[in-house]
Order: C-alpha cells, then structure tokens, then sequence
C-alpha cells in the first residue's frame, strides 16, 4: 500500500493521485505538482488515502511543494493571460475561416504550453492556425477537440429543472445513461424531455437508477396478464415507487373504477413485450453518449 493525496486542476474536474513524499499536506491544500504536461497548479481533494501500488499502470508523479503566495499570483496572472488568449485565437480561427468553435484555453503552469479546447461538426485541419499561434506565443501549442457534453461541463448553464448543470455543478466524471433508464422511470420518450442541453440523455437520469431497477423486480409491466386476488386482469397503470398496479379485470365492463393492488399480491401469468419500435430505439439511441 501507498498513500497518496488527490489533486484536481480544475473546479469540480477529476481528482488525480500524486505521492505527497513527506510533505505536511492538508485537505485544500493548493500544490505544485509534476505532471506528463509539466508542473501544474492544483487544489488537494484527498489526503491519507492508502491504495494498492499494483492499481497504478504508471509510477506516481510526485508533489514537488506546497504552493507559496508566490505560485497563486503566479497560477493568477495565468487565469488572466488565459482570456487574451481566447479573443486571439478566436481572431485567428476568423482568419483562417476555420468552422470550429473555441470553448476554454489552458495554460500549464510553467507556461511550457498552451491548450485550446473546440468544438467541431467534424475533421478540421488546423495545422496553419498552429503555426500562426505558435508565432504568436512562442509556446508549445495543442488544439483539442471535444464533445458536447465536455462543452456543457466546460461552459456551464442552467437545465430543465432550473438549476446549474449537473456536469457543471458537481458532477467530476461522466457516468453512462441510457435509454433504458428512461423507460425504466417511465419518462416520456420525447427527445426534447430527456435530453439535456448539450444534446444527450441528461445525466440525472442515473441518479435513481439503482433504486428503480430493484423496485422494477416486484412491479408487473403495464399490458401484463396477471392474477388478482379477485381474478385475472390486465395491468394498464403502475406506481412503480408505491409497488402498486392499477387492473382492469377480465369481463369487467369499461365503466367500472379499476382496482389497484400491492404488486406483491398479484402474480404475472404472461408478461407485456416490448411496445417500442426498432426506428423509435434508433432514433433514441442517437442521444446516447
């Protein structure tokens, strides 16, 4: 075992194990540390966590010091020389009437390079606006392309229920989502309900994933053929949080007021199929990541 802290680089970004040696670090902490970019400026997450050496398919970088006054006006005036940055490389890709979108600049903390985030439809050849930056700042220079949910997270903004993005606010990685989570919560399969600003399933829609699944294991399917303390029934409504479905009884007359049962005391004779057409799963699937 080997203890190790965490760092992150950027606000809500993803920790990063390093070996803090025998360094006095605290929870806050901001550190220099030795990275495959160079030293870069860093927020400690995480201290005294002891993980197993053979999990690392690299060596551990190390933290090479405590960040002085020195080093946070330093990180500073970087954060400042970011945003000149931005409107001259908008400018260039102006120039070069590029079809691309500029989205966040990053500078290493020892200025040994430059990063420029985009965002693209497609292939973009930007080998001459490189060259034309480089000119510029005399600096390594790298253009990374990135994706809508990256551009979300980058940028920020405020989703369906009124509150900042989840990719924003807190969320330090991206987990799966599916259409499956959806009908599982038996959300309206309407593109412009489920989706998020960036285009794709929102990522809320994993939060209760878990606990649906293992209610969704006693809760008959709606068009169910079950059986009924009072007989054979179809079910046409469920509470899948209450265990509850709603039944429409063989011969009962269209008027009559449904009854509604405990899913634990019907018992499924033939369970409904699939209603979902394959174009509508296609159709869908494009909103998945």
């Amino acid at each position: 075992m080997v203890k190790v802290v965490g760092v992150r680089f950027k606000e809500n970004g993803k920790s990063y194990y390093f070996n803090p040696k025998n360094l006095n670090i605290k929870l806050g902490d901001h550190v220099i540390v030795e990275t495959v970019r160079g030293l870069e400026y860093g927020e400690v997450t995480l201290v005294d966590k002891e993980v197993d050496e053979e999990t690392f398919a690299n060596p551990l970088k190390d933290v090479i010091r405590i960040a002085t006054k020195e080093d946070a006006k330093k990180n500073e005036e970087n954060e400042a020389k970011e945003k000149d940055a931005l409107k001259i490389c908008e400018e260039k890709i102006a120039k070069h009437e590029l079809d691309m979108k500029l989205i966040d600049v990053e500078y290493t903390f020892d200025n040994s390079k430059i990063i420029f985030y985009f965002s693209a439809e497609g292939r973009i050849d930007f080998r001459e606006l490189v060259k034309d930056l480089a000119s510029v700042f005399r600096t390594r220079i790298e253009l990374r392309q990135i994706g809508v949910r990256d551009e979300a997270k980058l940028l920020g903004g405020l989703g369906h229920c009124g509150r900042e993005f989840c990719c924003h606010g807190f969320l330090c990685d991206f987990q799966p989502v599916s259409i499956k989570m959806a009908k599982d919560q038996c959300l309206s399969l309407n593109p412009g309900k489920i989706s998020g600003a960036c285009g794709r399933l929102m990522c809320c829609l994993a939060y209760e994933q878990a606990g649906y699944e293992d209610k969704l294991k006693r809760v008959p399917k709606v068009g169910s053929f079950v059986a009924t303390p009072d007989g054979e029934g179809t079910v046409v409504a469920s509470n899948i949080l209450k265990e509850r479905v709603s039944v429409k009884l063989s011969g009962q007359d269209d008027n009559v007021d449904l009854i509604e049962y405990n899913a634990s005391d019907v018992n499924v004779i033939e369970e409904a199929k699939e209603t979902t057409t394959n174009d509508d799963i296609e159709e869908l699937k494009k909103l998945e990541d």
